[in-house]
């Protein structure tokens, strides 16, 4: 079968195989891949900047499909499933993190398209746990991006909670500032999306994916619109997905006393200055929020089943497997939200 390799750590290093067809086992299920979304870390793999790869592999890791074959202990998942996958490949299964079913925090997890081969291919194994056969209100297309909006509904839902009384303030219009963005409208909460004049098209499909206040940082005072849409209090709970020391920085003090201040966006730096005073001054809960798990999949797959999130304005090109060069550089130009390969 075809399928897109990282050869060797490194820049780029990654070029399109015939490899040998996934052979089931146990408990794994054989998926034929419909659509893989490029995920922000498949664009550092190709750039030799993430660390996790195990060369040589096959990336991707947001995928839907169907069902071809199941292993010998599969139960629940049968063959023609319309099914998309959770990234956990195998965990220890006992440390305390596994018993509770916080497989993003196991230190001995192996997941899909990092250590364990990935979507970017004719067919990709799963094991049973890790699968959710899709409700027929969700399309293939729609389902490839359930992996990045369960890393959404984890911030949003688990590592804090929205009231639809709340103001919310989202740093980042990329795809997870405006999955997120939509995750939280869906509670009833207002949001207010806060970006760069380089971002003014992305601004602009928040503002039609429903979210109330767009703010371009450089144009605007933004300061003066949080506080002027808080009654000076501040953003009851604010969300950083750029992974920007600056808007960390700019978003802190308009964190309200006594909020949370959760941290999506991964930074380029292990330490970096942060505005701690207003952390402590404030008594903000400085939260981190790494991946997903379990629990983070039923809710993605609920809200999308509900029509909540509007996959169809998010998806903006489709690529062949063949081309998933031209693919992975048109992520990389800057241009497109969500780019998905077709196998």
């Amino acid at each position: 079968m075809k399928a897109v390799v990282k050869t060797n750590p490194g820049y780029d290093q990654m070029e399109l195989k015939d490899v040998e067809e996934p052979q089931v086992y146990g408990d794994k299920v054989k998926i034929k891949v419909a659509f893989t979304g490029i995920c922000g870390s498949d664009i550092h793999t190709f750039k030799g900047e993430y660390k996790n790869p195990t060369t040589p592999v096959t990336l991707g890791h947001e995928f839907s499909g169907v069902v071809v074959e199941v292993g010998p202990d599969v139960t629940s998942i049968k063959v023609g499933d319309r099914v998309t996958s959770e990234t956990t490949f195998e965990t220890c299964g006992e440390c305390i993190y596994c018993k509770e079913h916080d497989y993003n925090l196991c230190s001995n997890r192996r997941g899909i398209g990092t250590q364990a081969n990935g979507s970017f291919a004719e067919f990709v194994l799963s094991r049973e746990e890790s699968c959710h056969v899709l409700d027929e209100r969700i399309s293939l297309e729609a389902a490839a991006l359930t992996e990045p909006l369960a890393c959404c509904v984890h911030s949003a839902l688990e590592k804090t909670t929205i009231r639809p009384d709340d103001t919310v303030l989202v740093f980042g219009p990329g795809p997870i500032g405006l999955l997120l963005a939509q995750v939280v409208k869906a509670q009833g909460a207002t949001v207010i999306m806060a970006g760069i004049t380089k971002d003014s098209d992305r601004l602009r499909l928040a503002k039609e994916l429903g979210i109330d206040r767009i703010v371009d940082t450089l144009k605007e005072d933004l300061a003066e619109v949080v506080l002027g849409m808080t009654d000076g209090y501040g953003a009851e709970r604010v969300f950083d997905c750029s992974g920007a020391v600056s808007a960390v920085n700019q978003g802190l003090p308009l964190t309200k006393k006594k909020g949370d201040f959760v941290q999506v966006g991964l930074f380029a730096e292990k330490k970096n200055a942060i505005d701690e005073e207003s952390i402590i001054q404030r008594e903000i809960a400085y939260i981190g929020s790494r991946s997903q798990k379990p629990s983070s999949w039923i809710l993605a797959l609920d809200l999308l089943a509900n029509g909540k999130i509007n996959t169809d304005k998010m998806i903006t090109k489709v690529y062949g497997l063949d081309d998933w060069r031209e693919a992975f550089e048109a992520v990389m130009a800057g241009n497109e939200i969500k780019v998905l390969v077709k196998s």
